[in-house]
């Protein structure tokens, strides 16, 4: 199984859902970076359950432990180890997955590939898996703004046909943060709320779409041909559970243009290139050319709904089955830092690629 991403910057993500632990191990942070459990912490209460009314109850308090790769509140340049306890485990919850595979989940697929899987919570399909992301993410986040002054953001856009219109060379942390949904435009964010709730109580789920974007990237990260950097990202976001589509900037509205239309005028000004408009998302040829980097991601309806459907158990027979425990009716509020943690892993692994290649 790949569990480990990137080249130089490298995670691997351990643990499943209702076992003892969740981490990440990562290696080649470089060393003499300032440390310590409160610069992931905050990250991990973005993304943990139970933080409001629209998301899973689950009650984690998701603390981290950094275990190794730090002494004296710097990074050593070994591995950084991190650990996160699960303590609200209910795997009596799961007992019927044992036998019955869930429309859309990864029970099936696991069970035909490896003929075995943990069926407690979904195991390492989980979303749980991401806790180890998002602590990575976070170094990788304060490499980026203190090393090369690069900001990182996400919002949830849409919430099934509730659309917000937001700029992402605008929007700020604190506006995102300002509503329970992540979204910064709290017109449309009560809204996506109110559907939230409706369809939770209905037993169902909803998806949507996530804007993430990267501020001050410099000119020249990317790595043609095969490691462009649109194409890790695209790589990055559709690792995330229930994500389904991916494009960058002007992306499949692109084809609604003409040449002219579509290209980004360069100007230069003081020296610097910049482009009058941005319909690439900030990067040509794989490469970043200064400009903002925004891109889509879409994710899905959670497959975990409270009503009955058809399946299979695992001696293929017919059957119906009925979700239970605890799930998110709208998987978009926490995956917003989950998304801003893997751009910051693709953003710092090429930071550091191009340094070793080009200085």
């Amino acid at each position: 199984m790949a569990n480990t991403f990137g080249h130089l910057f490298r995670v691997t993500t351990w643990g499943e859902s209702h076992g003892g632990a969740v981490g990440v191990v990562v290696d080649g942070c470089p060393p003499r970076l300032k440390l310590t459990e409160a610069d992931i912490q905050p990250d991990l209460d973005r993304r943990r359950p139970g933080q409001s009314r629209i998301v899973s109850p689950r009650k984690e308090i998701d603390k981290v432990q950094i275990l190794s790769g730090t002494f004296k509140g710097r990074t050593l340049g070994t591995p950084i180890c991190m650990l996160v306890k699960n303590e609200d485990t209910r795997p009596e919850a799961y007992t019927e997955m044992e036998t019955k595979f869930r429309p859309s989940h990864a029970d099936y697929t696991y069970q035909a590939k490896f003929g075995i899987r943990n069926w407690q919570g979904g195991g390492r399909t989980s979303a749980r898996e991401t806790v180890g992301r998002v602590a990575a993410g976070a170094i990788a986040k304060k490499i980026l703004r203190h090393e090369h002054g690069v900001e990182i953001l996400s919002y949830v856009q849409q919430v099934q046909r509730i659309v917000a219109d937001i700029d992402p060379n605008k929007v700020t942390a604190k506006e995102i943060e300002s509503t329970l949904v992540r979204c910064p435009d709290k017109a449309a964010a009560q809204r996506m709320i109110r559907l939230i709730e409706k369809v939770r109580k209905a037993g169902d789920t909803v998806g949507g779409v996530i804007v993430g974007a990267a501020r001050g990237v410099p000119p020249g990260w990317g790595e043609p041909v095969f490691d462009r950097l649109e194409a890790d990202l695209a790589k990055a976001m559709l690792s995330l559970p229930a994500s389904k589509g991916f494009d960058i900037g002007s992306g499949f509205d692109a084809i609604l243009l003409t040449g002219t239309q579509h290209n980004d005028p360069y100007r230069a000004q003081a020296g610097k290139v910049y482009t009058t408009t941005n319909r690439s998302g900030g990067i040509q040829g794989g490469i970043s050319n200064g400009q903002t980097i925004y891109f889509r991601v879409a994710f899905k309806p959670v497959a975990t709904v409270m009503q009955e459907q058809d399946t299979v158990d695992v001696k293929y027979r017919n059957t119906t089955i009925k979700a239970r425990g605890r799930h998110d009716p709208c998987v978009l509020p926490r995956a917003v830092p989950m998304v801003e943690a893997m751009t910051a892993l693709v953003l710092v692994d090429h930071a550091l690629r191009h340094k070793a290649q080009c200085g």
